[in-house]
């Protein structure tokens, strides 16, 4: 299964991957129930850098250390958890931009490995994330069309 969100920015593409190059300053402003972001390790947004976040998605704090797996600047950000059990049901999250004549579309998506019965007894621990995605897609949109924060 496929947990995925698209959002027109009217920004562009670099200034999209910037906003992720930023995560740690940029966390929290992002969406009200994200708490702390970190490197752990590397220098930035890079291939084989560890980060550290934790946010909330239905009112339960969710702790997670992710390797960034692959990094094209302005184009595409792919990571996934460290941890090998988390990693067997969530294999991957990643951000897809892709420009177009008046910005970029931004596409948040994250693999979920599950079958019909489990996603149906966790069909509303999925809406919750789902929730969380387009408000993050609505937050980031709202910031990058600020004109105060397009200053890079």
């Amino acid at each position: 299964m496929i947990l995925e969100e698209t959002t027109r920015v009217n920004a562009s593409p670099e200034e999209v991957y910037h906003f992720f190059e930023t995560m740690d300053v940029n966390y929290q402003r992002w969406h009200p129930d994200h708490i702390v972001f970190r490197w752990n390790t590397g220098d930035g947004l890079e291939q084989g850098a560890i980060g550290y976040f934790e946010e909330r998605i239905a009112g339960k704090r969710q702790k997670k250390t992710v390797q960034f797996t692959e990094v094209v600047p302005d184009r595409h950000i792919e990571f996934k958890p460290t941890s090998r059990l988390v990693g067997i049901l969530m294999p991957s999250i990643s951000f897809t931009i892709e420009p177009h004549e008046n910005g970029c579309d931004l596409t948040q998506r994250i693999k979920v490995r599950t079958g019909p019965i489990g996603a149906w007894l966790n069909r509303r621990e999925f809406d919750a994330v789902r929730t969380h995605m387009r408000e993050e897609g609505e937050n980031l949109k709202t910031i990058l069309e600020t004109d105060e924060v397009r200053a890079i």
